[in-house]
């Protein structure tokens, strides 16, 4: 008997597989063997690599009927972000399922998708049936992180799992987005660049009481009102344009492209699909300057988390370094560059193919991630990596999905998830 999607969702939630970040985690070690375990009852074999004490990750390749096919990659992580009882009407780890939900952190971002996905291989086991390509699986650690006990370290350490892939799904895409009555359901096939970077101002360091004209928190204070100040260009990438050209169409809505800031005020709801994606944008996030009210420090810092889209971080840095007041210098923490999967393959052809299979009111849309996934790790081994993992979602009020990840109360609905299951069976044996 296969497996039922809501059950498996569940049981991977009671798995606290929190991630804190600079490796202060819970560990993924429960969760990796749980996976393993199911893939063995399905008839896949599989192999747990872990980089660190229980940051476990576990691969795993269906083999296909044609080997002369490219294969799909299906990408999971296994860990979450924390979360707060106290916050929360329910237990964020109790898996429940209620009321049409599966209820826990990690419900859509994304232990939904590996759900889905062991779902799937169950199907095929039970009804003996086999995909035509190769699919290729990585249930993942550390994504909520930087990836250096996971994706970014399976590809500099494991690439060899991943010979023959030419596309890899995951998280961020494909979900049934209701405007009006018209369902849209955007598929990631981009997502903007993530950077930290790093300002330090340097002065003198003196009394409080007295004129200082090297104050390096003036000097900070200065650059960050400066670049919150700054207006960050229209920059349309191919992804977020034809989301535009598409959502217009759709919606029946005017699209000028010379005027984007109008054309989203016309499309409404739709809107906060991709009004984040139409520039890069630097928003101040940290600040530590001083040690005593009446002594004026010689250095102050702050952080910046910065968002490139395809094709402007060149442009981006420029803009940065002529905003800098004097006796300020950035460097980065941590830069990890766009990344723009094509529209125009048989691949994302096939994800709006099994989407309108199940949803023939489907209007399948590209559109770009504002943050980031592991797709920045996969596409270094060349990998066109799309954000698709299939959800219908309950139309009308009280359920806001995206809302969920990271937030708190998150859920996912039973409905959903059974809908996923049938579209990426379609997708993955295609």
């Amino acid at each position: 008997m296969a497996l039922d999607v809501a059950q498996v969702c569940a049981d991977l939630i009671r798995f606290d597989t929190t991630n804190r970040g600079g490796g202060d985690s819970a560990g993924e070690r429960g969760a990796a063997e749980h996976v393993a375990a199911l893939l063995q009852d399905s008839g896949v074999p599989s192999t747990l690599l872990e980089p660190a004490p229980r940051r476990a990750n576990v691969l795993a390749r269906v083999p296909g009927t044609d080997p002369s096919l490219p294969a799909v990659l299906v990408q999971a992580h296994l860990d979450v972000v924390p979360a707060d009882a106290a916050e929360w009407s329910f237990d964020p780890f109790g898996g429940e399922i209620r009321d049409g939900f599966v209820h826990g952190r990690g419900a859509v971002d994304m232990k939904d998708m590996a759900a889905m996905t062991l779902t799937v291989l169950s199907r095929w086991h039970a009804e003996g049936r086999r995909p035509r390509r190769d699919v290729v699986l990585a249930f993942v650690a550390d994504e909520e992180d930087q990836g250096v006990y996971g994706a970014h370290w399976l590809v500099e350490h494991h690439a060899a799992h991943f010979a023959g892939v030419q596309a890899a799904i995951s998280e961020s895409g494909a979900f049934s987005y209701d405007v009006g009555g018209v369902r849209l359901y955007p598929v990631g096939t981009a997502e903007r660049g993530t950077s930290h970077v790093k300002l330090t101002a340097t002065g003198r360091a003196g009394h409080g009481s007295r004129r200082n004209d090297s104050n390096a928190v003036t000097a900070l204070v200065t650059t960050l009102a400066r670049i919150a100040a700054h207006e960050h260009p229209v920059r349309l990438t191919p992804t977020v344009e034809a989301f535009l050209v598409g959502a217009g169409k759709a919606l029946g809505v005017e699209v000028d492209l010379d005027d984007v800031d109008g054309t989203l005020t016309r499309l409404g709801p739709a809107a906060k699909l991709v009004e984040n994606t139409v520039r890069c944008s630097t928003t101040p996030t940290m600040l530590q300057a001083g040690y005593k009210v009446n002594v004026i420090p010689g250095t102050a810092t702050a952080q910046l988390d910065v968002r490139t889209l395809p094709g402007t971080v060149d442009e981006l840095v420029a803009t940065l370094d002529s905003l800098l007041a004097p006796g300020v210098t950035r460097e980065f923490l941590e830069h990890q560059p766009p990344v723009e999967a094509p529209i125009d393959t048989a691949w994302f052809t096939a994800m709006a193919d099994a989407l309108r299979d199940e949803d023939p009111a489907a209007h399948v849309l590209p559109y770009c991630l504002g943050g980031g996934t592991d797709a920045k790790a996969f596409s270094r081994l060349g990998i066109a990596c799309y954000g698709f993992s299939p959800l219908r979602l309950p139309e009308g009020g009280g359920y806001d999905y995206r809302a969920m990840a990271h937030g708190v109360d998150e859920r996912v609905p039973v409905a959903g998830l059974e809908f996923g299951v049938r579209v990426l069976d379609r997708f993955l044996s295609s």
